[in-house]
């Protein structure tokens, strides 16, 4: 009877230990979980995107709501760690503007615009990630360090583009009848990047599929150049028949630069069946002006 009086007492006695422990660690945030506060301390306002138009060395400045979707706000320690964010959609009554409470200190502040159908990964700074299910959009982002002191911190932010487009044209008259889906597959760009330099920060393989259309005729791929401000994309073009089967597929080396688009047209439907063409050795003029024309 005593044994088990005191086995009793110490099982009560470990509960009672964990529950405190756990009360007192700090919860780790969901990727929807918002931490903005009405009553804080820092209140960031997107008041334009500066969007370098692709294609015209002009600037132009549009609010958010015209650029973008999606707003992702993170805050994070100057070691990285991610300590509020908050996460809005356009059609939130306060999109553009959120307010943190934070105790005084040096922070980093990240800010992305983009119309992904889902948000990025924002826990590390220097990998805010993008996947493949919720695809890849135009990108804008603000970054700075910042101090919270006793007075309130009111942030005005611009944000900029930081991607790099490939617009893959067909000219094709017609598409066979068999071909129900096109997928890009390229690698040599970045699914994610760094917010203190805006560059691609890890190798992915990236990936968006389109159903046909015989409207769509365009395909607009986005990446972020891997840790620098240009590189290559080796790029897979398949095209798919009803049951996923390869109808036809060709590869393409494309030179791609951050702010900048690559267009590259030509005749897909070739009569090459289901064999690969691969097309290297791309010459690329320096001096473009936003846009480069590849022809197949």
């Amino acid at each position: 009877m005593m044994k088990r009086l005191l086995w009793s007492l110490c099982t009560v006695c470990t509960i009672v230990v964990l529950c405190l422990v756990v009360s007192c660690e700090k919860p780790l945030l969901s990727v929807d979980e918002s931490d903005e506060d009405p009553d804080g301390n820092l209140t960031v306002s997107v008041f334009q995107i500066e969007k370098t138009p692709f294609g015209s060395v002009t600037r132009a400045a549009k609010p958010a709501s015209e650029a973008c979707t999606r707003l992702n706000y993170a805050i994070y320690t100057l070691d990285g760690t991610r300590v509020r964010q908050v996460n809005q959609v356009s059609t939130d009554a306060n999109f553009g503007t959120t307010t943190f409470k934070l105790e005084a200190g040096e922070y980093q502040l990240v800010v992305v615009g983009h119309s992904a159908s889902g948000n990025p990964d924002t826990k590390d700074p220097k990998k805010i990630k993008f996947d493949n299910a919720d695809g890849f959009t135009d990108t804008y982002t603000y970054y700075e360090t910042i101090t919270i002191g006793e007075e309130n911190v009111e942030k005005p932010v611009a944000l900029n583009r930081i991607t790099s487009l490939c617009r893959f044209v067909l000219t094709d008259e017609t598409f066979p009848a068999e071909v129900k889906k096109l997928q890009f597959s390229y690698t040599g760009g970045s699914g994610a990047f760094d917010a203190a330099t805006g560059y691609g920060s890890m190798k992915s393989t990236q990936k968006m599929t389109f159903v046909v259309s015989a409207s769509q005729k365009q395909f607009d791929l986005y990446t972020f150049p891997y840790q620098g401000i240009e590189g290559t994309i080796h790029l897979t073009v398949t095209a798919l028949d009803a049951s996923d089967g390869i109808y036809a597929e060709r590869t393409f080396d494309v030179p791609m630069q951050q702010n900048y688009i690559t267009w590259v047209s030509g005749v897909f439907f070739n009569g090459s069946g289901t064999s690969t063409t691969t097309i290297t050795g791309v010459t690329v003029n320096t001096d473009w002006a936003g846009e480069t024309h590849i022809t197949f």
